[in-house]
């Protein structure tokens, strides 16, 4: 079992230490004082955020293969003649895009734009630290 300090699953969760111990209070999480700090599994944890993860519905009639959605704030528009680099701010992730400048004026995005970044990508390094393998 892997072992997650009450504020640390809070900050994994973004939500507050007190909204936490509120779920440990009503039984939606189980706390643990196995050591010298309280924790929660965070098997049960990663189970907790799936349950409560829900996507921002874009209202689009399409499907797509893509399941890696960040609905944000565009914060930055660099362009050029060719390319643009967009960064959206995605809760606490920063994402950026690079595209063409064209499709970034046809899309117009602009500071204070909502946007959201789709990503497929066959390619993504997953780390930890070494206590944790």
């Amino acid at each position: 079992m892997t072992a997650i300090r009450i504020k640390d699953a809070a900050t994994l969760l973004g939500v507050s230490d007190d909204t936490v111990r509120r779920w440990i209070a009503s039984g939606v999480l189980e706390q643990s004082d196995d050591g010298p700090v309280a924790t929660v599994d965070g098997a049960r944890l990663a189970e907790l955020a799936r349950e409560r993860a829900v996507a921002p519905d874009d209202g689009a009639p399409v499907s797509r293969s893509a399941r890696n959605r960040f609905t944000g704030l565009v914060t930055e528009v660099l362009m050029d003649g060719v390319m643009a680099q967009v960064t959206l701010q995605c809760g606490p992730f920063e994402v950026t895009s690079l595209m063409s400048a064209q499709s970034a004026r046809e899309l117009e995005l602009a500071p204070g734009s909502v946007a959201t970044a789709i990503v497929k990508s066959t390619n993504v390094i997953v780390e930890t630290t070494r206590g944790d393998r």
